[in-house]
């Protein structure tokens, strides 16, 4: 793809790698290195998402780094991975219908949109907040019962006498279906769809936007310093590409986040605090509100931006090292980014 300014009649153009589309992967490849790719991913950031589900249950605001002390003490580092087998568990088959509902989505609607006489920015853009909702509304169908369970693993205590109910992933999931039925597993299903795929719409388009808007101003510092490369413009290197890739991933964590945290607090709420005056979204609402009013909405805000921002930053890198390694050799309807 060439991205340049058009200033003047001989714009500085940057030629970065074109964009790897859905019919250019190995799907095989794509999905068994993948999960291996994004499982250690998960592992690395899992303490964060800990932290952040702790703070959104509890009733007193509670700082992140005094939470994460009191952990250590009552459990020890093994506190931070509660319930990490289990969203292991559903990590592979979760991010396979993520990236196949994404890739497909993304793919389809870009052509359609370039076709259709969009500019490639506006088409880029379109394409990835469309891919971002279809890969939140697959994957919630696997996800949601794991994050269930998982999230009610990670809110409790290890020590005996101290509010330890569940003896495991397997025990938990046993006695959500006993007391609730299936239901039990699907509890925030409505609210995880109205949470995440908005997450994931504003975080692809963000991305699109910021990653291209990066390399149009680097592509005007270039030009403005007269280092442009000659006539045949700029090819920058591989971490030139991966820092803007990390950069642009990091701006768009920053907006999903502010955007979508109340809505992520009340799923967590419902989730977790089965029978505790939680049973609804307004019930939960209302006590948010009674708590702490609309800052209540927010906890938890700050270990969700981390754990947004590195995730989403070692996400796209990744994942588009792992789409170079699954490509096949053949030509793409064209790139969009």
């Amino acid at each position: 793809m060439s991205l340049g300014m058009a200033e003047d009649d001989s714009p500085t153009e940057i030629h970065i790698p074109a964009d790897v589309d859905w019919e250019m992967l190995d799907k095989s490849k794509f999905f068994f290195l993948g999960a291996a790719l994004f499982s250690g991913v998960s592992g690395t950031l899992y303490p964060t998402v800990v932290l952040k589900t702790r703070q959104q249950v509890l009733v007193k605001d509670t700082p992140c780094f005094k939470m994460a002390v009191s952990i250590l003490k009552s459990d020890g580092f093994k506190g931070f991975y509660r319930g990490f087998g289990t969203s292991l568990v559903g990590t592979i088959p979760a991010r396979s219908l993520y990236m196949g509902a994404l890739e497909m989505t993304k793919s389809s609607v870009g052509c359609a949109t370039v076709k259709m006489g969009f500019s490639e920015a506006k088409a880029g853009a379109i394409a990835n907040a469309a891919a971002g909702v279809s890969a939140a509304m697959a994957a919630q169908m696997v996800w949601t019962p794991i994050d269930v369970v998982s999230q009610r693993l990670m809110v409790q205590s290890g020590k005996s006498g101290s509010g330890f109910k569940y003896n495991g992933g397997i025990d938990a999931f046993r006695k959500i279906v006993h007391t609730d039925g299936i239901r039990g597993l699907y509890r925030g299903f409505g609210i995880s769809i109205l949470t995440y795929a908005p997450s994931n719409a504003v975080w692809w388009a963000s991305y699109s936007l910021a990653h291209r808007a990066m390399w149009d101003g680097i592509s005007y510092h270039l030009k403005k310093e007269g280092n442009a490369g000659g006539g045949n413009g700029f090819k920058p290197d591989s971490k030139a590409v991966v820092a803007v890739q990390a950069a642009s991933a990091a701006m768009a964590s920053g907006v999903s986040a502010l955007v979508t945290m109340p809505l992520d607090t009340i799923k967590t709420r419902l989730q977790v605090l089965d029978g505790e005056g939680c049973n609804g979204i307004g019930q939960t609402v209302r006590r948010l509100i009674n708590e702490g009013g609309l800052s209540a909405c927010y906890r938890g805000l700050g270990p969700r931006w981390v754990s947004m921002s590195m995730s989403a930053t070692t996400m796209i890198t990744t994942y588009e090292f792992l789409k170079k390694l699954s490509t096949k050799n053949q030509d793409s309807c064209g790139s969009l980014q």
